[in-house]
């Protein structure tokens, strides 16, 4: 390029300088993009912190917002209008934000600045919620994620992500008063009656649209059963934002670290243990939805006093510790902030009810549960089925592993004896499992498989450490203490660095938080065997009372002294907690149980002699109990099992079994059958305490008959005083009993007004039989206004009660409104024609009952003709019995044209009326016509456009013959789309000729298995057309042909039918579903011994092992 052509091209005008133009375009855009920055900013603050808008601002701060940036002329008056009227408060902050980012940045900033300016606990959250939360998640989650592992690693199949919690009515008086083993045992780890289940995000919400959330929660459960694991995990799914988003702050203690603090406020407990938090003020208003947590009330050692505590609403004011607590439960103190409290049931009981809002337990593990619990730890060999075998042969030992801690606890013992060489049996007791425990930890680092340590290799250090640590629990155990500071170890000579390695470390876990380290026992039942031990060995050198630990005695010298004192103060524990210490006391002195502890005990030789006087000191307090069978008394026996001697306990358990307890209940056998109604699920799911008790022994049983599946309590002759007690039995909030039977006793309507009583409140019974009681018109009553509020009961029995027409009418009235009852058994009770019609008029509107027994009634034609028509409204009628009501033909027609149109029944008895030829012709003729519309036929019962009956009963009813012809004229009506199973026709005069129309049908019928002709007048014709159609029936299993006249020819074509291979196989009492007859009976039918013989050879030809009763 020339000079010239250079020159021009610089010059040139429309050529533009590269960085001319980039100089010009950022002049150019420099205002526009500010701008942009600016709205952009503006809108990032205000998605920064619509969360907290949405969860704080309350209607009246929206008011002072809306009124300050209407002031400012930000929103118009419509716009104020407009967010007023969008409804909900949420709804009205989202169009509120929806309106100033959609205007220009000044608008934007007017709503940043009056927040920022604002004081207001409000606005601080708005401004600062995003980080307290976030360092607030991040504190807690580093001081709950090192529990992860061992609150998981349990079985990923029973974590609690898949668990939920049983939502109860309040606390059982049981739970309150009792230890939580014997809890456990009464009910073998089964779910307590509860109204719902609820998962842990569900916990804290509002059980339906028009509640409120509850601000004090209570979960109750028994030591070991997993409280503390549910908290840990609540607060990790919280901190990850999986559960519960909308409460703001979670703020977890445990009661235990408050122990060694007397004296502060609530505003300083937050700071002391949440530092990381710099306003506590703003947490604990009502701006913010904040849930405290307070884990382990049975641990914390001041007795909460709610009646007496002094009332204080300052959270600045310092108060004592027990003060403070009892205030935020009481809602003084805090009462913006949701509380949740987890406890066992004892001490939660000393929350009043009217302060709970809500009360959930944790649910143990149940049988299936334990099972998988074993597969997925020990799956190598066969440990896990070996050990699910020995649970089960051992019932004490399967209900303590309802618990899973000691469920932990038992399968590493069982499996540490099973992998160790020997060839010791597994313990069968408590005491025994404990003691091979003890013996496993001290072992903790030495290799399996070895011969048994002998006491002079165990170090001496172990036994040193053990007898402390049984003094510990022993003297604790008296005060109710369960956790120790550091300084109560150092007082009782244990050292703290044997507390990390080998025993120490086995039976006891170390807890440490900001302000506190606290040692507990491994389980409740651990520290009470191991004060076991010590008052074991202590007592056979001690010369005072070793139950006065710093006071002075009278001398008690010699064992025997030391373990009657032992069970005198344990049957003076109301609350039962030194009954598993008694229980494990007495193990010990069984010589193989203690044969563990030989090396870390120092043990003296024993030929058993204490062994047989424990036997007898412990049958001679069972002789003596009082006149009610308190759980005090039932610890006997479980004693006495510990013991290892259970003469008494098989005896009793046979004799309940066997049903031959009559006359046997002394007091001692008493105490007995309570405790096997505890332990042996067998006994408690159906006690048979038929005809063997009276007013005084079922007093003396009452507390321990609660826990009963299934009662029989028949043929007891119990009259309304002992109704009274059975009352109050089923009223009770422990009560378990689902089925009872009072059958065959002299209960009269004072009786039944007693069990109405109990019924207005019980929850459980689901079944009731008062068969053959007199309760009469006036007990019906009360038992009918019973049922208009039960929601429980399905079945009930007033068999010949005499409750007449006016008893059936309050019947009739439970059925227009109870949703519950599913079966009603009233046969004999002459409730007539009129009773007959006011149950009629109920079923035209009942939905639920399925099963209804009306024989015996004398019903009548107009009473059938009423029912007739309620059936032709009711279609959830599964089962009508009408036996013995003096039917005929009039009512029997008026049946068969209602049951055109019902579209529900599949069983109707008939049998023993009065239906004669007219009434089966008129059936004839029907059914020729219902054929006609291809409707369905069930032998006599036709069913229009829906199913078909299955069972008939028509014995005695009727003469049938014409019915019969009309069945082989019609062969369809025998082949069913619907097939019915069992037809009787017993008693019935249909003879020789009905038969043979019968038989014609059974050609081609393809259906039917039972076919009943007993008493039918049939003869040799009759009996040889029916052999002719068995021989090509292929489902006929059961004939009946007793009392009849089939002959020798009937016989011998009988025995000819037998030989092909689709004849029938059961012929009257034959029970065996296969094709070999097992038992033949013809009686009563002239056949004589040749025809005898006949079939005889017929039947051993294809069944050789069949034995035939001639």
């Amino acid at each position: 390029m020339d000079r010239k052509e250079h020159y021009d091209s610089i010059m040139d005008r429309s050529k533009r300088i590269m960085w001319q133009d980039d100089c010009y375009m950022d002049l150019q855009s420099t205002s526009c993009s500010a701008s942009s920055h600016s709205e952009t900013k503006d809108v990032q603050w205000i998605q920064k912190h619509k969360d907290g808008l949405q969860n704080f601002v309350s209607h009246s701060f929206l008011e002072e917002i809306v009124r300050h940036l209407r002031s400012m002329d930000v929103l118009t008056s419509a716009e104020e209008t407009g967010i007023k009227e969008a409804g909900a408060l949420q709804e009205q902050i989202n169009m509120l934000t929806t309106i100033i980012t959609s205007k220009e940045s000044q608008s934007s900033d007017a709503l940043q600045a009056f927040i920022e300016s604002s004081d207001s606990e409000v606005a601080q959250l708005i401004l600062n919620y995003d980080v307290m939360v976030k360092k607030h998640k991040e504190v807690l989650l580093h001081q709950y994620d090192k529990h992860r592992d061992k609150d998981s690693g349990s079985c990923p199949k029973l974590n609690i992500s898949s668990r939920t919690l049983l939502l109860v009515d309040g606390l059982s008086d049981f739970q309150q008063k009792e230890h939580d083993l014997m809890q456990v045992g009464v009910t073998r780890g089964g779910k307590r009656n509860h109204l719902r289940q609820l998962g842990l995000a569900k916990l804290f919400e509002p059980l339906t649209r028009v509640s409120l959330p509850p601000r004090v929660t209570l979960t109750v459960g028994v030591a070991g059963i997993g409280k503390t694991t549910w908290v840990r995990h609540f607060i990790r799914q919280w901190c990850q934002g999986n559960i519960c988003p909308d409460i703001h702050f979670v703020l977890p203690f445990t009661l235990c670290e408050l122990n060694s603090l007397e004296k502060l406020s609530a505003e300083r407990l937050l700071k002391m243990f949440f530092p990381h938090l710099p306003s506590p003020n703003l947490i604990l208003s009502n701006a913010c939805r904040t849930l405290l947590i307070l884990d382990g009330l049975d641990e914390f050692r001041s007795t909460l006093n709610f009646s007496d505590a002094a009332p204080c609403n300052d959270p600045k004011k310092d108060i004592s510790i027990d003060d403070l607590v009892t205030n935020i439960i009481r809602g003084n103190l805090l009462p913006d902030v949701a509380v949740w409290v987890t406890s066992r049931p004892g001490v939660a009981s000393l929350i009043p009810g009217g302060l709970v809002d809500r009360v959930t337990e944790i649910p143990g593990f149940s049988p299936t549960d334990i099972q998988t619990f074993l597969n997925h730890h020990f799956s190598e060999k066969d440990f896990a089925s070996k050990i699910w075998a020995h649970l089960e042969s051992n019932k004490i030992l399967m209900v303590m592993c309802y618990i899973p801690c000691i469920c932990w606890m038992l399968a590493e013992t069982l499996l540490y004896i099973m992998q160790s060489g020997t060839q010791e049996s597994l313990p069968k007791t408590c005491t025994e499992l404990y003691a091979h425990f003890c013996c496993m930890k001290a072992e903790v680092g030495e290799p399996r498989g070895r011969e048994p340590v002998k006491s002079e290799q165990l170090h001496a250090t172990n036994r040193k450490l053990l007898g402390n640590l049984g003094r510990l629990a022993f003297y604790s155990l008296l005060k109710h203490k369960y956790t120790f500071s550091e300084q109560d170890l150092r007082a009782y000579g244990i050292d703290l660095l044997l507390t990390q390695c080998s025993l120490g470390a086995g039976v006891l876990i170390r807890s440490e938080s900001t302000i506190h380290t606290t040692y507990r026992f491994t389980h409740l039942t651990l520290q009470e065997f191991l004060a076991a031990t010590f008052y074991h060995v202590s007592s056979k050198r001690a010369i005072f009372d070793l139950f006065s630990e710093s006071t002075m005695s009278w001398p008690k010298i010699g064992f025997q002294n030391h373990f009657r004192s032992s069970f005198q103060h344990s049957q003076q524990a109301e609350d039962g907690h030194l009954d598993m210490f008694v229980r494990f006391l007495t193990g010990l002195l069984c010589p193989t149980t203690i044969k563990p502890l030989s090396g870390l005990l120092a043990l003296g030789k024993d030929d058993g002699s204490q062994k047989n006087w424990a036997a007898g000191f412990l049958q001679g307090l069972l002789s003596s109990v009082g006149s009610v069978v308190s759980l005090r008394a039932v610890n006997l026996a479980y004693c006495l099992q510990e013991l290892q001697h259970s003469e008494l306990l098989r005896s009793v358990e046979e004799d309940l079994r066997q049903g031959t307890l009559s006359g046997k209940l002394t007091r001692p056998h008493c105490v007995v059958l309570g405790y096997l109604l505890h332990v042996s699920p067998e006994c408690c799911e159906k006690t048979n305490l038929t005809g063997c008790l009276n007013y005084s022994t079922v007093k003396s049983l009452l507390p321990q008959l609660l826990y009963c599946t299934h009662l029989r309590l028949e043929n007891n002759n119990f009259k309304d005083d002992v109704m009274e007690l059975l009352g109050s039995l089923l009223s009770a909030k422990d009560c378990h009993i689902q089925k009872i039977s009072l059958a065959d006793n002299l209960i009269s309507n004072k009786g039944a007004k007693a069990l109405s009583r109990a019924l207005l409140v019980n929850r459980t019974l689901t079944s009731i039989n008062l068969k053959n009681n007199n309760i009469g018109s006036k007990g019906a009553k009360f038992l009918g206004e019973a049922l208009k509020m039960n929601q429980a009961l399905v079945s009930i029995n007033f068999q010949n009660n005499s409750i007449e027409e006016e008893g059936a009418q309050a019947i009739a009235e439970v059925l227009q409104c109870n949703r519950k009852l599913v079966s009603l058994n009233m046969r004999k009770n002459t409730v007539g024609a009129g009773g007959a019609k006011k149950i009629a008029e109920a079923l035209k509107t009942n939905r639920t009952l399925t099963k209804l027994i009306l024989c015996s009634n004398h019903l009548g034609d107009k009473g059938t003709v009423a029912l007739a028509e309620a059936l032709t409204f009711n279609h959830t009628l599964l089962s009508l019995q009408l036996q013995s009501n003096s039917i005929s033909n009039k009512g029997m027609t008026a049946l068969t044209k209602a049951l055109r149109l019902n579209r529900g029944l599949v069983s109707l008895n008939l049998r023993e009326n009065s239906i004669g030829v007219e009434g089966a012709k008129n059936m004839a003729h029907l059914h020729k016509k219902i054929l006609h519309h291809h409707s369905l036929l069930s032998i006599i019962v036709f069913l229009f456009l829906g199913r078909s009956l299955l069972y008939v009963f028509l014995s005695s009813s009727m003469k049938c013959y014409w019915w019969c012809w009309e069945i082989s004229n019609f062969r369809p009506s025998l082949v069913f789309v619907f097939p019915i199973f069992l037809c009787s026709l017993q008693e019935n005069t249909i003879g020789n000729e009905g038969v043979i129309y019968l038989a014609e049908a059974l050609k081609v019928n393809t259906s039917l298995q039972t076919l009943c002709l007993q008493g039918v007048s049939a003869g040799t014709s009759g009996a040889v057309a029916m052999a002719e159609a068995l021989m090509s029936n292929q489902t006929l299993q059961t004939l009946d042909l007793r009392g009849n006249a089939v002959g020798m020819e009937g016989a011998k074509a009988l025995a000819n039918s037998l030989k092909f291979p689709n004849a029938v196989y059961h012929f009257v009492n034959c029970f065996k579903t296969n094709k070999f007859l097992t038992f033949f009976l013809l009686q009563g039918n002239g056949i004589g011994e040749s025809g005898a013989k006949v079939i005889s050879d017929a039947i051993t030809a294809s069944a050789p092992g069949c034995v035939v009763d001639i």
